[in-house]
C-alpha cells in the first residue's frame, strides 16, 4: 500500500510529461530516442530545437506551455524535450550549465543556444532561423 507521498509523486510526474510534451513536442528519455529524432530531422532537412529542463527548475516549467505553442507554430522544426538531469548522456557533450537551455542544431551541428526562459528571444530565435531555412 502506498503512502500521500507515493501518491503526490505520481500526481507529479505525470503533470511534468504532459506539462513538457504539449503540441509536436517529442519527449527524449533514452540515447536511442535522442538518435532516432536527429537522424529523422537529418534526413528531413530539419532544424532541431532541443529544449533541456530539469524537473526542479521554475524558469523550465514557466517556459513549457510556450514551447508547445511554439512547436504549432513552427511545424517545420523538430522540437526535443530532454531532462538534463535524468539523460547525462545527452546534456553533457552539448555542455548544458543551466537549465533551461535551448540548443539549435542542423545536420547535427549546432546553429545556435539560448540559456534561460526567455520567451521573446526563443521565438525571435525561431523566426531567424525560419527565415534562413
Amino acid at each position: 500500500m502506498g503512502n500521500c507521498m507515493d501518491k503526490r509523486r505520481a500526481i507529479v510526474n505525470s503533470e511534468e510529461k504532459l506539462e513538457y510534451s504539449g503540441g509536436n513536442v517529442h519527449i527524449i528519455t533514452d540515447k536511442g530516442s535522442w538518435d532516432e529524432k536527429i537522424s529523422e530531422a537529418n534526413k528531413d532537412g530539419k532544424i532541431v530545437v532541443a529544449n533541456f529542463h530539469a524537473s526542479w527548475c521554475a524558469p523550465c516549467r514557466f517556459v513549457a506551455p510556450v514551447y508547445s505553442k511554439l512547436s504549432k507554430a513552427f511545424p517545420s522544426f523538430t522540437f526535443l524535450s530532454i531532462d538534463a538531469d535524468q539523460m547525462t548522456e545527452i546534456s553533457t557533450p552539448w555542455d548544458i550549465q543551466a537549465t533551461p537551455t535551448f540548443i539549435f542544431l542542423k545536420d547535427g551541428q549546432q546553429l545556435d543556444k539560448l540559456v534561460g526562459a526567455n520567451t521573446i528571444k526563443l521565438e525571435e530565435k525561431l523566426k531567424n532561423l525560419a527565415d534562413l531555412h
